[in-house]
């Protein structure tokens, strides 16, 4: 039986390429980058050729690129690190905005710090899974510190309008942070174009190595560190530096950017051809996020009368690997936050999928899961009536 991988929002896997690019740093040139010697130095090489590669991807200048373990590690240290330096400066409380459906990367965040005096406002999103920009913006306090939003929302792909947020922030006078670990690879992504402060990236979700990740800086934003050591990557991440990993993370960036024009397109059209064709041949089907504003490879859909980790797992059986929710959220079982956010009813939500498309997926594929699904929500609504009857 062909296995068919359409959980892409969860990890990717790592493209030969970027694989290549990797392996002689974990051999030959295994140097570590603080050393002085030959082999120091052909770390440090591909160190600032990777950091290059990626300041490249998105628009930034090299010194603005903060190597770290992913986006987790790259939320924390902006909203974390931009809290620490202002503390530094002033003894007044510090604000925090973000919004309802933010990344568990940043909800947590602001729920520890809420527990230590931090004051936290969540802006509600509408039924669509956007923003409320005036909200937004009625939200910022003379003692607001950062705003941090995603880019684009990991569980029903609605993409925010993040140059509305940063034109918020810029004559606030806030800090803007935006989490792009979904939209990276996916939609342009061009850090002055947006007018971000910080963003964050995971090179697992664009066919890079797990354990790598970066955070834009804006050159001028001031950050504390949060952990310590020594004075690596401009003293806000110290540690030795996870050499291969950064390379291919570099190489995943600098492809994803090249087949931007390609690979998104070739997605889309999945995309739209399997929601079309479910909405043909089921009913009591609901497309959750914005209909056209969304990442060209999310489908989230919620069936009426069946319990959406049974599908998973019929569909599993059949070889086709998709999510109930976020892979961060989906192993607690707890009812997706984001999806009570934008008001979906009790009925629908634990009636979830997310099926996630990615570059190599084909019409083929599609075609075997939307046959899989029908006959999949068949059985289980058959079995939920002779279970009520």
């Amino acid at each position: 039986m062909k296995r068919i991988y359409m959980d892409h929002s969860a990890t990717t896997e790592v493209d030969p390429l970027v694989l290549d690019s990797m392996l002689p740093y974990f051999t030959e040139k295994f140097g570590n980058a603080s050393s002085l010697h030959s082999f120091g130095q052909e770390a440090i090489e591909a160190l600032s050729a990777a950091r290059q590669q990626v300041a490249d991807s998105i628009g930034a200048k090299a010194n603005e690129i903060i190597f770290t373990s992913g986006g987790t590690e790259s939320d924390n240290l902006a909203i974390r690190g931009v809290l620490a330096k202002k503390k530094n400066d002033t003894s007044r409380s510090q604000h925090i905005i973000t919004s309802m459906i933010e990344h568990p990367a940043v909800l947590s965040t602001c729920s520890f710090l809420e527990s230590i005096g931090y004051e936290v406002t969540y802006v509600p999103v509408d039924s669509e899974g956007v923003l409320d920009l005036d909200k937004l913006e009625r939200s910022v306090r003379d003692d607001t510190s950062i705003i941090s939003i995603m880019h684009a929302n990991n569980e029903i792909g609605t993409i925010q309008p993040v140059k509305d947020i940063a034109r918020i922030a810029r004559d606030k006078d806030v800090y803007f942070h935006t989490d792009a670990v979904q939209s990276f690879g996916k939609i342009p992504v061009d850090v002055n174009e947006m007018g971000v402060d910080m963003l964050s990236i995971s090179s697992h979700k664009i066919h890079g190595p797990k354990g790598a990740g970066v955070l834009y800086v804006r050159e001028g934003t001031e950050l504390e560190p949060f952990i310590f050591g020594g004075g690596h990557e401009q003293g806000l991440r110290p540690g030795t530096e996870n050499i291969p990993g950064i390379v291919g993370l570099g190489k995943a960036m600098s492809l994803a950017k090249e087949r931007l024009g390609h690979d998104p397109e070739h997605m889309l059209r999945l995309r739209d051809s399997l929601i079309d064709r479910i909405f043909d041949s089921l009913d009591d089907v609901r497309l959750n996020g914005h209909p056209t504003q969304r990442l060209p490879n999310n489908v989230n859909l919620s069936f009426r009368y069946v319990e959406g980790e049974s599908l998973l797992m019929l569909l599993d059986v059949k070889g086709i690997a998709i999510s109930t929710a976020s892979a961060c959220s989906s192993i607690s079982k707890k009812e997706s936050h984001v999806l009570s956010s934008i008001g979906l009813n009790a009925d629908y939500i634990h009636g979830t999928i997310r099926i996630s498309l990615g570059k190599d997926n084909t019409i083929e594929e599609t075609d075997h899961v939307v046959q899989s699904l029908q006959e999949s929500v068949g059985k289980l609504r058959e079995m939920s009536a002779i279970s009520k009857s």
